[in-house]
């Protein structure tokens, strides 16, 4: 597989307000409303990414949005709010909230290089389970969006830092602001096209590497791993597939929707911490989830060592321990009771939660519930995914909430 540049679009920051125009990605703070009502009013009229995105907080009235969103996109490519910047890449780099450094590089992959289907062997292909339901929706807004923009994380297993290390010492010509709601900074600088056969040559490298490593473990070799915003990457795989149905195989080689936007970030930055998506589940009878919960620990006879979990309930703790888990990780164990024991209780809702205060906070409610756990360790991803395919939905995630990618580059797809 190969990265390849595109013709990024940028507004003019010495017009336009980066910190206003930056915007967290739309999987965030989806149990707190209130989070994105004060990014609305910080925004105000401004131009900002909030309007070409659809906070998935708010999904639920995307009819009603998605109209909006278009126009604005359409607005603000018409207005000149967007320059073009033809055939190169952005390299960034990104101070978190706890001020460490983390480096990406933002290009295109071809979708033809991604499945995110059960039992995919793609060299670009999710960490952990895409769960289908999830991409109408999204696909409705994608759908006759004439921009992307991305907040898709892929990781690379680059040990000896051949790809992003190159950048050192660059020039930040292309942005360089404070992000909103404690999210630290960000400054960029211009990649020439010139320098993706250099590139591409250090990918090569790491997808020898894996095909080493996958002959090790008896899986199939992965070169890139979707790291975030893997349903992002889903809904443009998707969307794709919609579009080349009406193409002649000429016209599909080249077309802008081929191509995704992300940003290609290092598995061993030491910024990047693999940190537990933990499960707020509300709308229930909580004595009977916790009943129910710990038959469930007490019936399990695996051979893999024992799992703990400290079970929220009203704000109450509990632990409970697996002592014989049938699955390899405590979210495995967790989400294969979950998934069996919301089909009986359709009434129950669950959640994603990022960050222990958060869950525990929010499963202080009436009928509410949280489950706290150990995560997965980032060593472990690549060669777990090799070997027995894709991880539990929602099994880790890349830092806190606030230091997720955020919104600035886009692209034409249409």
């Amino acid at each position: 597989m190969k990265i390849y540049p595109a013709n990024i679009l940028l507004p003019d920051f010495g017009a336009t307000d980066g910190k206003r125009w930056a915007c967290v990605a739309c999987d965030q703070y989806t149990s707190e409303p209130e989070y994105w009502e004060r990014v609305d009013k910080a925004v105000g009229d401004k131009p900002s990414t909030l309007r070409m995105m659809l906070p998935e907080v708010w999904l639920a009235d995307s009819e009603v949005r998605v109209p909006s969103i278009h126009a604005t996109m359409k607005k603000y490519i018409e207005n000149g709010i967007l320059k073009e910047h033809k055939n190169c890449a952005v390299y960034l780099e990104r101070i978190q909230s706890d001020g460490k450094l983390r480096r990406g590089l933002v290009c295109t992959i071809d979708l033809e290089d991604y499945d995110f289907s059960v039992g995919s062997v793609s060299p670009v292909r999710p960490t952990e389970k895409t769960v289908v339901e999830r991409i109408p929706p999204r696909l409705a807004v994608r759908r006759g969006a004439p921009i992307e923009m991305p907040h898709v994380m892929l990781l690379v297993d680059d040990a000896d830092d051949i790809i992003l290390s190159r950048f050192a010492g660059k020039e930040m010509n292309a942005y360089d602001f404070e992000l909103a709601e404690g999210g630290g900074s960000v400054k960029a600088a211009f990649v020439s096209a010139d320098e993706f056969d250099s590139l591409n040559a250090s990918l090569a490298i790491l997808a020898d590497h894996a095909e080493k490593r996958a002959a090790n473990n008896g899986g199939a070799p992965i070169t890139v791993a979707v790291g975030d915003g893997n349903h992002s990457l889903a809904t443009a795989k998707a969307s794709w597939e919609e579009i080349k149905k009406n193409l002649t195989a000429e016209e599909a080689i080249c077309h802008p929707a081929r191509f995704a936007l992300a940003e290609v970030c290092n598995l061993h930055e030491e910024s990047l911490v693999f940190e537990p998506i933990y499960r707020l589940i509300e709308n229930i009878d909580t004595a009977e989830l916790a009943d129910d919960f710990k038959n469930f620990a007490a019936s399990q006879k695996g051979r893999f060592p024992a799992q703990s979990f400290d079970m929220i309930l009203e704000g109450k703790k509990t632990e409970v321990v697996i002592e014989h888990p049938e699955y390899t990780l405590p979210v495995a164990s967790l989400q294969h009771f979950l998934d069996e024991w919301i089909k009986t209780h359709p009434c129950a809702v669950l959640d994603y939660i990022h960050g222990e205060d958060t869950v525990c906070r929010l499963a202080s409610k009436e009928n509410a519930a949280g489950f706290v756990f150990e995560g997965m360790g980032k060593s472990e991803l690549f060669p777990a995914v090799e070997a027995d395919g894709v991880l539990p939905r929602k099994t880790f995630s890349m830092g806190h909430a606030a230091d997720k990618r955020f919104y600035i580059e886009c692209r034409k797809i249409l």
